[in-house]
């Protein structure tokens, strides 16, 4: 099991340029994050063009609200080591809490995500994530708290 898993956070922790992720990753395979385009990235911000998944839609046709969240954590958590190698990171992140807002439906077939930093103290990290239509009207809103792990 561990051979697996190390072999499939070898790809998903090298994506292709110009991609989030590599195939692999739980989360991320769900939400197809594999073919996400990295628009911008900077030390502490991205700005992300994606996509809407058929399987995530709900009966309207739009971003089933349940998924949301899960798009914003993965996010959050990448935001972290934007715009740095990802071999820089200390340690784990733990997610320790989410408020999401949604303003309008995320209907697709793309939108963007932009996610940044806002607040840094200590282990405690505060990221701002914002869902976009082609537009730049705001869909959703939300803010991540995440704790830095020690690795040791």
């Amino acid at each position: 099991m561990a051979e697996k898993e190390s072999y499939n956070r070898a790809i998903w922790g090298r994506p292709e340029p110009g991609k989030l992720l590599g195939k692999g990753h739980p989360a991320g395979d769900l939400l197809e994050a594999y073919e996400w385009d990295v628009v911008e990235e900077r030390e502490g911000f991205l700005r992300l063009d994606v996509h809407l998944p058929d399987p995530l839609k709900n009966f309207r046709g739009v971003l089933f609200g349940g998924f949301a969240p899960a798009y914003v954590d993965l996010v959050a958590l990448r935001t972290v080591s934007a715009g740095r190698p990802l071999s820089t990171r200390r340690g784990w992140l733990l997610t320790v809490n989410m408020r999401v807002d949604y303003l309008e439906p995320v209907a697709g077939p793309r939108f963007f995500i932009e996610s940044e930093i806002r607040n840094r103290r200590g282990s405690m990290i505060l990221v701002e994530t914002r869902f976009l239509d082609a537009d730049k009207k705001l869909l959703l809103f939300a803010i991540t708290t995440l704790k830095e792990l020690n690795s040791s």
